[in-house]
């Protein structure tokens, strides 16, 4: 297995970790709102044998300097930026929750620059600003910031209540200490830029073989409804993962890396 190393962009913005030789076709890995670079480092060192494995620190988190003023649209400008700072030519991203939001306004910005991608956990679509549920989602976890609690302190329920059966007890270790480590401004920032995202227009448009990954237990992208997204998608596959609730890499690393294993060779070995 490759071994992961910490490095950051020419202009000093992005941290990130890498693994593999920079030659190889580019696999970027884009973190959830509870995750940091780092929680993709068993997928780092797995596919960093065949390809040039990538994880971003999206703005805001670990060593990636946090944007002006933070939306969908500004973070995959972000992510436009980073790639040419790599100087990575048709890379295949895997976008996990908010991660697969910005790859889908990426797609849409920048419709023909990926050799595919991965939409892991994720939704076209957080709905309309003035929602009743909106609302609920996003009181039910700034809430507790309000009331003076920490990242740190709240990391161990947030990722319990995230989670399916039997997870993996190193990658829950390894996802409360990610949740703990998010500053709180970049948290609050990252949930209310999920407010109005939409995209379910642009699925049709997206033209790269695409990956669409669910977990069984997942009540943030329920599996039903990625399975319709799916049929949107002209060049879609759907996979479900049994028991597995919103932290698929982290609780199922085998699984995880198994579909997305499989999905990899069939899109290198076309193209």
């Amino acid at each position: 297995m490759s071994q992961p190393v910490t490095m950051i962009t020419k202009d000093g913005r992005f941290a990130y970790e890498a693994a593999g030789d920079p030659n190889a076709i580019p696999l970027i890995f884009l973190h959830g709102i509870g995750g940091a670079a780092r929680a993709w480092r068993r997928q780092l060192a797995t596919f960093g044998d065949h390809f040039h494995a990538i994880a971003w620190d999206m703005p805001g988190y670990g060593g990636s300097a946090p944007l002006a003023s933070v939306s969908i649209t500004a973070l995959a400008e972000a992510l436009q930026q980073f790639i040419e700072q790599l100087g990575a030519t048709r890379p295949i991203l895997v976008g996990h929750s908010i991660g697969g939001m910005i790859v889908q306004k990426w797609l849409a910005q920048s419709p023909k620059l990926a050799r595919a991608v991965v939409l892991a956990q994720t939704s076209p679509a957080f709905g309309k600003a003035d929602g009743d549920w909106q609302k609920s989602f996003i009181a039910a976890r700034l809430g507790p910031l309000d009331r003076g609690e920490t990242m740190k302190s709240l990391a161990p329920s947030l990722v319990k209540e995230l989670v399916g059966d039997d997870p993996d007890p190193e990658g829950m270790e390894l996802a409360r200490e990610c949740m703990a480590s998010v500053p709180e401004a970049s948290y609050r920032a990252m949930m209310l830029a999920l407010i109005g995202f939409d995209q379910r227009s642009t699925l049709k448009d997206i033209s790269v073989p695409t990956l669409l990954l669910s977990g069984s237990k997942d009540n943030n992208a329920p599996a039903p409804m990625m399975a319709k997204t799916a049929t949107y998608i002209p060049r879609a596959e759907y996979v479900e993962l049994a028991h597995v609730g919103h932290l698929a890499n982290l609780e199922r690393p085998d699984a995880f890396d198994e579909a997305l294993g499989r999905f990899l060779n069939s899109v290198t070995t076309k193209s």
